[in-house]
């Protein structure tokens, strides 16, 4: 090794040495703490004491866990952070007619599209994103999270109004997206502002030129462009966005992997195995609250009484990050993981894209992997503020990427992601705790049901 190179490696020793490791993981167990007093004392954790594992699905899929929002404590927080228009958000909306209308909606939009459509969509979708990437004969140091949610604002919007997106209009799609995701997972305040600019074009949109699927026609003008920044624009961005980081974060921390895929000897399912076994490991669903509309019956055990608030915990029933990394297990159905609900169950709310998730993120995984070798020293966590660094090596032409210079590289990246988990989880408790103050004055979801039934709120609602 060069002198240069001692010198630095010596440096990242003495700079890692100092580091507050412990800081990062004590702030989050803060914010656990502060989140769990939000919620009150009448949630209900699955798996848990009162419904364990075994009968996690069972419970889940009764047809008595079906209320969504109204009568639950942690309502007026995810209201907060999905304004504007939540009460119109499918994931939102309480059971029937209404409902039924926007979810039927949504699934005819996404049904429009045949597998093979679907594949030349997110391929062009990818491509044209990755070009945008200046000087392809060098190496790039990226955000995962922020590289793709502009592949998937184009999508979508092709998706929705089936014709291309222009790039003004995918700006708006990506800075309504990465506020509200930045907002949630507490590195960021909301800026209603930029959420606004989406809304007037959306509304301007369906003014002049609607959408060829008929929007729901129980949702006023208003709402309509509400439900599609909520459904669309809002959570299929983010949620395949954040799909895709994790994919290629785990590809970029998993090399054997990678290279297996890269050398196209791999069998020809093992690159849905490695989607699945992200999704495994990093769910893109925490904690899932339904409230009961009428008392669950169970065998042996003590009924769930009606309004009682169900946390289903993704990661806990899945036992996330307990095993090794290991795609080849999927290819085996006796060695596939039983406990695993990506997309939730069938019989509440299953994620409307169930259908094609796998065959899209397959594609833009294809895509990039084909350009670029990808690398990573960053730390891998289910919720992921740092958004994922990632390094994109080109697959030719990147002469200076010698192994010193990875391995340089990769230590720098090392580093500044530890300390920036420092600073990044400080902010986190202070914004985080703000906004759980702010929505409980604002009382979104309480106050809206409050002004439906013509009267107070139910006091579960408040937030004790």
């Amino acid at each position: 090794m060069s002198p240069t190179g001692w010198l630095i490696t010596a440096a990242t020793v003495a700079l890692g040495a100092g580091l507050p490791y412990w800081l990062p993981r004590a702030v989050i167990a803060l914010r656990v703490r502060i989140f769990a007093w939000v919620g009150g004392e009448e949630g209900i954790r699955a798996p848990g004491r009162e419904v364990p594992a075994e009968e996690f699905k069972k419970v889940y899929g009764h047809p008595a866990a079906n209320g969504r929002s109204r009568g639950a404590a942690l309502s007026d927080l995810f209201w907060y952070w999905l304004s504007p228009g939540p009460e119109v958000h499918q994931e939102h909306l309480e059971p029937g007619p209404r409902y039924d209308d926007v979810a039927r909606t949504t699934r005819q939009i996404l049904a429009g599209l045949s597998r093979e459509q679907w594949t030349e969509l997110v391929g062009r979708c990818t491509r044209r994103v990755l070009d945008e990437l200046p000087d392809d004969t060098r190496v790039h140091r990226v955000r995962l999270r922020d590289l793709m949610m502009p592949v998937w604002a184009e999508v979508y919007y092709e998706v929705v109004f089936r014709a291309p997106c222009p790039r003004s209009v995918r700006d708006l799609i990506t800075g309504n997206a990465n506020d509200v995701v930045s907002a949630l997972k507490c590195t960021s305040l909301r800026h209603m502002d930029r959420r606004a600019r989406l809304t007037a074009h959306l509304r301007d949109r369906l003014a002049h030129d609607p959408p060829p699927v008929p929007l729901p026609s129980s949702l006023s003008e208003r709402e309509q462009a509400f439900y599609l920044q909520g459904t669309f624009f809002n959570t299929a961005v983010v949620q395949m966005s954040e799909a895709m980081a994790h994919l290629l974060l785990a590809l970029a921390t998993h090399r054997p992997v990678q290279d297996r895929l890269a050398a196209g000897e791999a069998d020809p399912d093992f690159l849905d195995g490695v989607i699945n076994e992200t999704l495994q490991h990093f769910p893109l669903f925490g904690v899932a609250h339904r409230i009961t509309s009428g008392e669950i019956p169970r065998d042996g055990r003590k009924p769930i009484p009606a309004g009682s608030v169900l946390l289903f915990n993704y990661p806990e029933y899945q036992g996330s990050g307990g095993d090794p990394f290991d795609p080849d297990r999927w290819l085996d159905p006796d060695t596939r993981p039983s406990a695993f609900i990506p997309f939730g169950v069938t019989a509440n709310r299953p994620c409307p894209a169930r259908g094609f998730a796998v065959l899209t993120m397959r594609v833009a995984a294809e895509e990039t992997l084909r350009r670029f070798r990808l690398e990573s020293s960053a730390e891998h966590t289910r919720s992921l503020p740092s958004r994922g660094p990632c390094l994109l090596v080109p697959r030719t032409g990147a002469t200076e990427w010698t192994p010193a210079r990875r391995r340089t590289r990769l230590a720098a990246m090392r580093l500044a992601d530890r300390w920036e988990g420092v600073g990044r989880s400080v902010v986190q408790l202070v914004l985080g705790s703000y906004m759980v103050w702010d929505a409980r004055r604002q009382g979104l979801c309480r106050n809206h049901f409050a002004a439906s039934s013509g009267g107070s709120a139910p006091s579960v609602a408040a937030g004790r």
